[in-house]
């Protein structure tokens, strides 16, 4: 009987990780009968991903520039405060000349 078993779980197994490969490379799935499913493309999914790839782009774009604008911050922050305070100074008596 545990002979059996690992039989079973043997052929489960080789299927389910025989269908992970095919799916991890590329490779179309097939009926029971060995006929390939080919997955359906639609006009409307080639829309979808056309625009899903557009927003990441914005949306990559928009985190690189947060993240500069972070560092910036941090900068500051951590920065000793008299030296902040001098080099505030010496912005405004270059904009405005000498006080």
């Amino acid at each position: 009987m545990p002979f059996l078993a690992i039989i079973v779980v043997a052929g489960v197994g080789g299927t389910a990780f025989s269908t992970w490969l095919k799916i991890r490379n590329g490779y179309p799935l097939s009926t029971s009968w060995g006929i390939p499913l080919h997955p359906k493309t639609d006009q409307e999914a080639v829309e979808r991903i056309k625009l899903l790839t557009t927003e990441n782009a914005q949306l990559r774009a928009e985190v690189g520039s947060l993240k500069d604008r972070l560092e910036t911050v941090e900068r500051i922050i951590t920065d000793e405060p008299h030296r902040l305070a001098r080099e505030i100074d010496s912005l405004s008596l270059d904009k405005g000349g000498r006080a």
